[in-house]
């Protein structure tokens, strides 16, 4: 069994004037604005909420009112005309002077971005009136209308204000309509798009959160069972929108009855049966509401109904067409529900057989499904009664489950994407792998895989058929230009290996190998940047690695970057917030009735691996969850105890705080991921985000806001600099375009890099700076 796991009380934001934080309702006011604070030694006194007396300035006082959650001191220090310009540090000023100029723009651009989404909606809204007798065309409209009502919520920083906005409500009223008629008339796509982005407006209350998962196991199951029709949706979708026809579609490694092998009823069976026993939300004398068998069950009933009534499947399972013999089916289903909700007790394992066994004799007497994708489906089903983490994970989906807890997997070592044309195209061959050995180069085009035409594959399709068995073959035939600039195919058969996957980076890459990087983001400061993509079996050993290259450099001060990073396995959690917490409790584990299941403390680590002695900025966002805030939550904690000189700057984490127990199923070819427990960090206050929350994840000490436009450029920026095109001898490809990561900063894309910078350098930089006082 391995474990897979995925409250600040001093928050800062810097307000009108600087770092606008798009908390809204999500968050109260900052803490720490009314009373007198102890700042780093200097004595601040507040005479009302927000408004300074008197403060001592010095680069340190920047740290401390970060720290001490002191909002209107920190955005007066970050203000540049607040200095004596003849006193302070020349870089350090400089760089106040560039993020505020930064924010500046940030702000200039919000304001003009919320006025061309308006006018944006505004025409989608006109666009949907005018087309509403060509349903498909009107509810394309309607789905980008509101696309630019959740880009606004995002750009607005007044809940109030954005709600009351009459082209918002009006867009909200239609789309509710509008996705309910879809669903009834079998229009599956736009009835998606359109709860997905109600429920992302509406994402704290959860009201549509049903709608999105019935909707999203709808098109899940077309795409399992007929997945030429789906291609036929997403073409459709794209022609009448005016987009260029997809590829022809390709069925490679798209067969049904492949990833079906080894599903049985023990399977599924002991998969509920688990669930329904150790599920962190089930029915106990302390949580008499909680979840039962019989909440299994009927979800799994429901689940089955929704394949009944997905019309597209008729393609595959002709019975399905037969309008009476379907019907029958559905009597069958009605009558096996009602009699799981007519019991006065919960039900048994017992009961799970009986009703699953009538389910599968009737599928396939009424209406021709086979056994086993009916239990598919059941199974799936069932486990949507608990949450989204509990899970069976198929035969299929097992080898990239693996992969993604393991940090590797087995193939030829490429990264690809589909290009503009949507050809699976090679971003780079991996430094050491056996694709670069063979001589693969980037932006090589894949053709065939096997002989087999590529064209038309989806990014899944291509990494399931070009991975495999450790120690076989697999043959790609590329097309690439020759010296004269003609396109030639040459063609690989490679030997597949393990691959392993790094996920500690650096702050800019210097050559092909996972530890070529340089990373420091300021070495004259010796200010070092470390991001971590995810928690792997091998992830502490990457980091300690990293830093004791930064401290042979020199090292004072860290930038720990987080953000997207999903999480990953629990051990490396705890193991990496060991290097920044020097003693105390990481984190505890506790069942539904708050009692205690599990509590790690720090480990003692070598001093050349340790930072509990530096000054260091934690990154998080919406995309940093599970083990992310374990590690996160932990640092925050331990320097509010003031253990470490530590502070935690992004925007709130995504919420994700539960205990995944994973289990092999019999017959070893599927698992289960079961939640068990929730952590907490240092209060009983929930990390885990529950339907109607309004505290979840980490808060961050001070709240960084970025637009929607500098996260996507930033990403994309990233992406680009972290890859250095190979060629056949694993050889850098000088004569390529490269982003330099340093414009992130320089350019204002990436604030919240950016002020964790300024932070440091407060820190960093003697103080030679003469005392005064500010009014």
């Amino acid at each position: 069994m391995a474990i897979w796991i995925g409250s600040a009380p001093r928050m800062s934001t810097i307000g009108a004037l600087g770092l606008i934080g798009l908390m809204t309702a999500l968050s109260g006011p900052a803490a720490g604005s009314a009373t007198g604070l102890a700042v780093a030694g200097v004595e601040t006194q507040l005479n009302e909420p927000g408004v300074v007396a008197s403060v001592q300035r010095t680069p340190s006082s920047i740290w401390a009112a970060a720290a001490q959650g002191d909002s209107a001191t920190l955005e007066t220090l970050l203000t540049p005309t607040s200095w004596d310009q003849s006193n302070l540090n020349p870089d350090l000023l400089a760089s106040i002077e560039l993020l505020d100029t930064n924010i500046n723009k940030r702000e200039a651009s919000r304001n003009e971005q919320i006025a061309e989404t308006s006018a944006l909606l505004l025409e989608h809204l006109e666009a949907y009136e005018a087309s509403k007798s060509e349903a498909s065309k009107s509810g394309i409209e309607l789905s980008e209308a509101l696309a630019a009502v959740v880009k606004l919520q995002i750009l607005y920083d007044d809940k109030d204000r954005f709600f009351s906005d009459a082209s918002v409500a009006k867009a909200i009223n239609l789309a509710q309509q509008v996705a309910a008629q879809a669903e009834a008339e079998g229009d599956w796509m736009i009835a998606s798009e359109l709860y997905f982005r109600l429920n992302a407006i509406y994402d704290q209350s959860g009201r549509y959160k049903e709608d999105v998962q019935r909707l999203g196991r709808r098109l899940a199951m077309i795409r399992m069972y007929a997945p030429e029709r789906l291609w036929e949706i997403r073409n459709q979708r794209r022609i009448a929108e005016g987009l260029d026809p997809l590829p022809p579609y390709n069925a490679y490694g798209d067969d049904y009855h492949e990833k079906l092998k080894g599903i049985n009823s023990i399977t599924v069976r002991t998969a509920i049966q688990r669930a329904a026993d150790q599920h962190v939300g089930r029915k106990t004398r302390k949580h008499p509401t909680g979840v039962t068998m019989n909440d299994l069950i009927l979800s799994g009933i429901d689940a089955i109904e929704t394949m009944v009534t997905t019309t597209d499947l008729a393609m595959v399972f002709d019975g399905l067409k037969n309008e009476s013999k379907r019907a029958q089916f559905l009597e069958v289903i009605a009558a096996q529900r009602a009699k799981i909700q007519a019991k006065e007790h919960t039900a048994s394992g017992y009961d799970l057989r009986r009703s699953l066994d009538a389910i599968l004799a009737a599928g396939q007497e009424h209406v021709g499904i086979m056994e086993n994708a009916l239990l598919h489906e059941f199974g799936n089903g069932a486990m949507a009664a608990l949450d989204d983490y509990t899970a069976i994970i198929w035969p299929d989906e097992l080898s990239r489950f693996r992969r993604s807890t393991q940090g590797e997997f087995i193939g030829i070592g490429v990264q690809i994407q589909l290009d503009e044309f949507q050809n699976i195209k090679i971003v780079t061959p991996l430094e050491g792998t056996p694709a670069q050995r063979a001589g693969v180069r980037s932006d090589d085009i894949i053709k065939k895989i096997d002989g087999t035409t590529a064209i038309g594959l989806g990014l899944n399709q291509a990494v399931e058929i070009i991975t495999g068995p450790a120690n076989t073959k697999v043959t790609i035939t590329v097309e690439r230009e020759d010296e004269n600039g003609e396109l030639i195919e040459k063609e690989f058969t490679i030997i597949r290996q393990r691959i392993d996957l790094p996920t500690v980076k650096g702050w800019s890459k210097t050559g092909p190998g996972d530890t070529q990087w340089d990373y420091f983001i300021d070495p004259d400061a010796g200010i070092g940047y470390l991001r971590l993509t995810g928690f792997t079996q091998d992830s502490t050993k990457e980091f300690d690695q990293a830093v004791r290259t930064m401290k042979n450099k020199g090292l004072n001060a860290l930038i720990l970057d987080l953000r997207y990073n999903p999480g990953g396995l629990l051990d490396q959690a705890i193991s990496l917030a060991s290097r920044f917490v020097p003693e105390g409790m990481i984190v505890k584990t506790v069942d539904a009735s708050g009692v205690t299941k599990s509590l790690d403390k720090a480990r003692s680590v070598s001093e050349r691996v340790s930072l509990a002695g530096i000054p260091v900025v934690v990154l998080i966002n919406e995309g940093s969850a599970s083990a992310s805030e374990i590690l996160s939550g932990a640092i925050q904690a331990a320097a509010h105890q003031d253990k470490i000189q530590a502070l935690v700057l992004g925007q709130r984490s995504f919420g994700k705080g539960s205990v995944q127990n994973v289990y092999l199923l019999p017959g070893a070819t599927s698992a289960m991921k079961v939640t068990t427990n929730y952590y907490h960090i240092d209060s009983p206050r929930m990390i885990h985000k529950v339907p109607g929350a309004t505290q979840w994840g980490i808060d961050p000490d001070l709240v960084v806001d970025m637009l929607p436009s500098q996260q996507e450029d930033a990403l994309l920026l990233r992406r680009s600099a972290d890859v250095l095109p190979l060629d056949e001898n694993g050889n850098i490809i000088e004569d390529t375009e490269r982003p330099d990561p340093n414009t992130l900063i320089t350019e204002g894309t990436d604030l919240q890099v950016e002020t964790a910078l300024v932070l440091l350098k407060s820190q960093t930089i003697v103080d030679n700076t003469k005392t005064t006082m500010m009014d």
